[in-house]
C-alpha cells in the first residue's frame, strides 16, 4: 500500500511563505527608530507555526504543547517589561523564576518577544527550521525600514536567552519520556476502541496524561461521569446513543454538513483511492481556536501586550484541556460510533467525517472549545461577535458567531453531525472544558 500526502485544497505551501512588511513597524519607527508591534504580529507568528504543523501532520495534543511553550517564551519577555503583565512564576506548575538579562543594550522587548516565540517553535517543531526564512524576512523588513541593526541584534539575543530557559522548562514536562513507555495495544473487547478505516491509524498520544500540566494538580482533576456502558441490547442506553448517530446521518441537512466540515480540523484525514491512499492535511483544533483568538484580539483592538497575554492563556488552556480529555479517553477507552454502528445496525455505514485515531469518550473538540470559550469570554467579552475566517485559505468559507460560547457549542455538535461522537461524550466534554476554564481563571489571577 502506498501513502501519498497531498495538501488540503487552498493550503499555503511552506516553501512559499511570504512576509508582509508590517505597517505597524514602519509607522512606529520614529526618528529614534524604535519598534512597536501590534496584535496581528503575534497572530502571524502563530499562523506560521500552524503551517509547519500542517506540514508535519502534528497531532492535536502535541500541537497544543508547541503553541503553549512558544507563547510562554514571548509572554515572559513582555512580563519583564510591562508591570501590568505578571510572570507565570508561582502560577504555573514548576514554572521557574526568570530574570531579565543584564547588559542587553538597546532593544525592542516586543520584537524580542516575537523572536522568542519563533526561536522556541524552531527548536520544538520537527520542521521548525522552516521558520528561519520567516524570521530572516522580518529582519530584512526592519532593516529596510531603517531600524538600527544593534537594536535588532540585541532583541534577538534577548529572545534567545529567554527561549533557552523556556525550552529547559518544556523538556522537564515529561513528554520526552513517553517514547520509553510500552507500545499501546488496543483491546479487542466488544465495547473498547479499536483503530478504524480507512487507514487504521494507531492510537495517538495514549500517555499524554503523564505530561506535566500547567495549572492542574492532577490529570483527573475534572474527571467526568463514566460514559454510557456498551450494551448491544436494543433497549439499552448505549444502543439509543448509537441509533441517534445513525439516524442523524440519515437526516443530514446541508447546514449540518457545512458545520461538520468547518470544525473537522483532522490532521489525519485519509482518502482511500483504491491501491493508493491520499492524506489530506488540515490544521488542528487548537490551531483553529488560536486563529479565532487572533481575530478577536484584532477586532477588540487589543494591544500587542494584551494579545500576548490572551494568546498565552488560551494556549496554556489548550494544553491542559488535552491532558484532561486524553486522561479520560484512555481510561474509558470507548468504542467509536463507526465501529458500533457497523456492528449493531448497518455493516456498510460510514461517518460523514473520518474517525480520528483515539478513543471516543470524551469529545476532545468539545472539551478544548469549551475551555477556550470560557477564557475568551473572560478576556474579550461574553457576547462578542466576530467572523471566523481561519480556514478560508484551506478552502472553507468564513462563519459568523455572536459569542465564543456559541462557537464552542457548534464545534461540539459538529462531532455528532460528523458521525464521530456520541452525545454524552459531547455534553460531558463541554462540561469538563468549562470546569477547567473556570479553574484556570482562578489560578491565573
Amino acid at each position: 500500500m502506498h501513502f501519498k500526502s497531498i495538501a488540503f485544497a487552498g493550503m499555503r505551501r511552506i516553501n512559499t511563505l511570504v512576509v508582509l512588511i508590517m505597517v505597524s513597524w514602519l509607522a512606529a519607527c520614529n526618528e529614534n527608530k524604535k519598534v512597536e508591534l501590534v496584535n496581528r504580529d503575534i497572530s502571524n507568528a502563530t499562523a506560521q507555526m500552524t503551517e509547519i504543523m500542517v506540514h508535519d501532520i502534528t497531532n492535536p495534543p502535541l500541537a497544543a504543547r508547541f503553541f503553549s511553550y512558544a507563547c510562554l517564551a514571548g509572554y515572559e519577555i513582555v512580563s519583564q517589561n510591562d508591570p501590568a503583565i505578571k510572570s507565570m512564576h508561582g502560577v504555573l506548575n514548576d514554572y521557574p523564576e526568570l530574570k531579565k538579562p543584564d547588559s542587553l543594550g538597546k532593544n525592542s522587548y516586543q520584537l524580542a518577544a516575537l523572536f522568542a516565540m519563533l526561536e522556541t517553535a524552531k527548536k520544538m517543531q520537527p520542521s521548525g527550521t522552516l521558520l528561519n526564512k520567516y524570521q530572516d524576512q522580518i529582519v530584512d523588513s526592519l532593516t529596510a525600514a531603517g531600524v538600527d541593526a544593534d537594536l535588532v541584534s540585541n532583541s534577538r539575543k534577548y529572545a534567545g536567552i529567554i527561549s533557552a530557559k523556556i525550552l529547559t522548562y518544556a523538556k522537564a514536562d515529561g513528554y520526552n519520556k513517553i517514547s520509553n513507555r510500552p507500545r499501546y495495544t488496543p483491546s479487542e473487547e466488544p465495547g473498547n476502541w479499536f483503530p478504524t478505516p480507512p487507514a487504521f491509524i494507531a492510537a495517538v498520544e495514549p500517555y499524554f496524561n503523564t505530561v506535566r500540566s500547567f495549572t492542574l494538580d492532577s490529570a483527573s482533576r475534572f474527571k467526568p461521569a463514566p460514559p454510557e456502558k456498551y450494551d448491544p441490547a436494543k433497549t439499552s442506553g448505549f444502543y439509543n446513543l448509537t441509533q441517534s448517530v445513525y439516524t442523524q446521518s440519515q437526516e443530514m441537512t446541508p447546514e449540518h454538513r457545512v458545520i461538520a466540515a468547518f470544525w473537522d480540523c483532522n490532521p489525519f484525514a485519509v482518502q482511500d483511492g483504491g491501491h493508493l491512499q491520499f492524506g489530506y492535511k488540515k490544521i488542528s483544533p487548537g490551531a483553529h481556536w488560536l486563529g479565532i483568538t487572533g481575530i478577536a484580539c484584532a477586532d477588540a483592538g487589543k494591544s500587542f501586550n494584551e494579545t500576548m497575554k490572551i494568546m498565552t492563556m488560551v494556549s496554556v488552556g489548550l494544553m491542559d484541556a488535552f491532558i484532561c480529555c486524553w486522561d479520560e479517553k484512555f481510561r474509558s477507552n470507548r468504542i467509536r460510533p463507526e465501529t458500533a454502528i457497523r456492528r449493531l445496525i448497518d455493516p456498510a455505514w460510514e461517518p460523514l467525517l473520518q474517525t480520528p485515531p483515539f478513543p471516543e469518550y470524551l469529545s476532545g473538540h468539545s472539551t478544548i472549545s469549551s475551555t477556550t470559550a470560557t477564557l475568551m469570554s473572560h478576556y474579550i467579552g461574553d457576547n462578542f461577535s466576530y467572523t471566523d475566517s481561519v480556514e478560508v485559505s484551506y478552502g472553507l468559507p468564513a462563519r459568523k458567531f455572536s459569542s465564543f460560547q456559541q462557537a464552542a457549542k457548534e464545534a461540539a455538535i459538529s462531532r455528532f453531525y460528523g458521525g464521530i461522537h456520541f452525545m454524552d461524550a459531547i455534553d460531558n466534554g463541554l462540561l469538563q472544558g468549562s470546569q477547567l476554564g473556570e479553574w484556570m481563571l482562578v489560578k491565573l489571577k
